[in-house]
């Protein structure tokens, strides 16, 4: 049997689901694949547990007479995002803080 032979159609489940023509790099793509949707759904966690805590500082400071924000404190978070991630991290940080405090 040829090399040719043992490959995959086009239009196969693996191709479909990967990309790929190839068993083994299909099966790695898919294990690959389970641990990048392990990441994500502890990142949609993280996030939904980081703009409830935000919320509810937002909500002491100023039920205590404090400001809505605190800029200097936003300015700390977009440095260390964009210390850490460059652009994209800037970019993520005013998702972050949006997902927080919501809306200027």
């Amino acid at each position: 049997m040829t090399a040719h032979m043992l490959e995959q159609p086009a239009n196969s489940p693996a191709n479909t689901q990967t990309g790929t023509d190839s068993p083994e790099a299909a099966a790695r793509i898919l294990a690959m694949r389970d641990r990048i949707n392990e990441i994500d759904s502890a990142l949609i966690a993280l996030w939904q547990e980081r703009a409830n805590l935000s919320q509810q500082v937002g909500a002491t400071r100023v039920a205590s007479g404090g400001t809505r924000l605190v800029l200097s404190r936003e300015r700390e978070i977009l440095d260390k995002f964009r210390t850490a991630l460059g652009a994209d991290g800037t970019q993520l940080a005013l998702l972050v803080l949006r997902a927080g405090r919501g809306p200027l």
